[in-house]
Formats: C-alpha cells, structure tokens, sequence
C-alpha cells in the first residue's frame, strides 16, 4: 500500500516492529503494553487558550492532534474512516509509558469542503499536527488551511502531486516500488527491462519511476507499452513487447498493474511461447495479491511488498480489541498516532517541525523503516517477494535503515 492508481481503499502489505514509532539511530526500546487511552465524546477543557474540543477524542494527554477521516462518506470509505480510528486508539493503548496526545477526531465527509472545514475547526481547538486526510482533493483542501497556520500534516493519500514540504504523504508510492524491484533485478544481472504500464494516470506515474530507478541502477529501459483498460488494448500490447521478448533484447519485463491484469498478461505472453524463467516478471505492491500468487504463468515473478509478518502481528492485536480483523489501510492509522506519540515524547517543542519530521535516519512502523523526504513524499524499506505457485517467499529482507540508500 500501489494505492496510486485510483486511491486503492482495500490496501495491501504488510511488517511489523514496535509499538513505539521513533526516529532510527535513536530507539529506545519498546514494547507493547496495553492500558487505557481515554476516549470519549464532549467537551474537554481548553488548553493554551485555545478553544474547547468537541466532539470524539482519543487519549487525555496535553499534545492535541487531528485526525481527519471521511466516516459519513459513502462506499467502504466510512468502513476504512472507522479502521483508521480504531488503529489509532490501538497505536495509544500500546505507546510505552502512556502517550502524551490527545487526538482530535474529525469527519471530513470525504469531499475537500468538509475536510477544510474539519482542518479549520481542528486548528482553533488546538491540533499541532493533521494525520490525514485519506483522499488527495481533501488533503489539498486541508493544507489550504494548515499550511499557513503552520500545521503539518502526515495524510494517507497516494497523489503526490499534492505533497509539499510540511504536507507528507504516509502511504505507499509507486517510487519505492519501482526502485526496489528495479534494484533488486539489477543486482541479479536483469538490466534489460521492458515496461508494459497501463494507460492511466498510474501508468504515467509508473513510467517515470522506472525510469528513474533504472538510470539509477544501471539498468536500461528498452522498451515501454501503455496498454488501454480493454482486453483487446491489453492483448495487442503485450503481443508487442512479447516480440521484442523473443528478439532477445530484454531478460525482464516491468509490469505493475494489479489484479487480474497481471495474470492476463502473463497468459498473452503464454499463448506467444514465452514461458517461466525465459524473461524476468517484475511487479509492484500491488502483487501482493492471492489472485497474481495463483498464476502459473506468473511463477518465478519478484515482486517488492513490507515483510509480512508485521502487519499479521498487528492485526492480531487489532482483532483482539475491536473484535474483527483490520483492513489494510489500518496501518496508516497506527503508524501515524505512534509517529506523533514518539515525536511529542522525544523532541519537545520541535516535536512536529519539519526538520524532525524528514529526519533522513528515518522511522519504524508497522510496515517497516521509512522517512519522509523534504517534499514531502515518503521512501519505504521493501522487501523483494517472489511468486511459485501458492504462498510468495521473501528471497531479499527488507533493509531495516536507510544506510545503504543514501539521500
């Protein structure tokens, strides 16, 4: 959790470390306890002149933030509004030695009018800092209001046309997918990379993140395809880049696509002659997916994605308080309340400047190390999957710092 293409709501990945979320290089340790985080609704009392709070909170300590989601929207993104609050009271229940915040919970409706309206209202009850929104035009609208307040937001959006410094994006982008899978295929020998992307606006986003990682690992790209979202655009493109499979000039094929796309693909390229282990499949997250790991024609494919074992151990423990397993954006929720638990804990006043918040050691959280950069787009720590026929097999760990990425 990519996401990108349409703001995917059902989420994928997965990781775990701690309960506590602080910046590399400087952990403490930490573990998960479990205590009482103070929600409740109605008014509290006014702190620092600012204006009574109401509505829901989470937690009593005297740090405000807000949490903006869009729970009257319709669809499954009230479903993924609760979700997110639910994993952000669990991120307080399990904060070592109690977290000093206090969120703020605001509805958003899921439409940038609510969501300014909700910033605005947060902002004069207190808030230091905005996790959320979940939609790209609702984070645009609240940083129109947080922005010159001088309050930063972590949203859960993937656009990241509207991250800018002070306006961070939490979420999985399709960059770091891209130079993960392309540096791994690079370092196994496969720099001659064919991109098959569909014809959307996260295909145009794809198509310069693969570039960009190539010409970073001294791959080549030889060849890119968009492919329009019909089966006959699909099977006319993949025909192309199956010829030029065949001519020998690429041992890898870039294609990100979820879903059934994927499969698809793979079985055009099948009917062509081409099988396993004659070209390279590379993915995306959105591999992370049972019906690309039941593909045959797939096996063999890597794929970057979180290590898994962290998110099931979290939602273990979601489900163990609310009573019902998490969606999978739920981790967005958890890893923003402990980011802002452990800033508020360790840094004091300059607890949400922006100098701390893209603090390049970055940070740990359920899915694995991952930093901010000063535009405010994020980079993640992936692990390299590969797919044979039942459950993917991690063959590269995800690194557990950012050491070895540089800037």
């Amino acid at each position: 959790m990519g996401w990108f293409r349409s703001e995917r709501l059902d989420g994928r990945r997965a990781g775990v470390f701690t309960a506590c979320v602080a910046a590399l290089g400087l952990l403490t340790a930490c573990s998960s306890t479990v205590g009482g985080s103070g929600a409740g609704a109605g008014l509290a009392p006014a702190a620092n002149g600012n204006l009574p709070v109401s509505g829901e909170t989470l937690g009593t300590g005297t740090v405000r933030v807000a949490l903006l989601v869009p729970s009257s929207a319709t669809g499954n993104a009230g479903a993924i509004a609760a979700n997110l609050k639910n994993a952000a009271d669990l991120a307080l229940r399990e904060f070592q030695g109690g977290a000093n915040l206090q969120i703020i919970v605001k509805d958003d409706r899921g439409t940038p009018e609510g969501a300014r309206q909700a910033a605005t209202e947060a902002i004069s009850q207190g808030a230091e800092l905005i996790m959320g929104p979940l939609f790209s035009q609702s984070v645009a609208a609240a940083a129109s209001v947080a922005r010159p307040a001088g309050v930063p937001i972590v949203a859960f959006s993937t656009d990241t046309s509207i991250a800018a410094r002070n306006v961070y994006l939490l979420s999985f982008l399709p960059q770091s997918d891209a130079d993960r899978i392309i540096s791994y295929a690079a370092s196994q020998g496969k720099r001659s990379i064919a991109a098959l992307l569909p014809d959307n606006g996260y295909g145009t986003v794809m198509e310069a993140a693969v570039q960009r990682a190539a010409t970073a690992n001294g791959a080549r790209i030889v060849t890119i395809e968009r492919y329009g979202l019909d089966r006959v655009a699909m099977q006319q493109k993949a025909e192309a880049i199956a010829a030029v499979i065949q001519s020998g000039q690429v041992d890898a094929v870039f294609m990100p696509d979820a879903g059934d796309a994927a499969p698809f693909l793979a079985q055009i390229f099948s009917a062509r002659g081409i099988r396993p282990g004659q070209v390279k499949f590379l993915g995306s997250g959105q591999w992370d997916d049972p019906r690309i790991a039941a593909e045959p024609t797939l096996r063999g494919g890597w794929y970057p994605a979180p290590d898994r074992a962290g998110y099931a151990a979290f939602a273990v423990r979601y489900q163990g308080v609310f009573g019902a397993p998490p969606l999978r954006t739920a981790s967005l929720g958890y890893d923003a309340t402990s980011l802002a638990a452990g800033l508020a804990a360790r840094y004091g006043d300059k607890r949400f400047n922006a100098d701390t918040l893209a603090n390049p050691n970055g940070f740990i959280g359920v899915d694995g190390a991952f930093r901010f950069l000063p535009d405010g787009t994020n980079q993640r720590q992936l692990a390299v999957y590969e797919l044979g026929g039942g459950t993917p097999v991690m063959i590269d760990r995800a690194p557990q710092t950012f050491a070895r990425t540089g800037t």
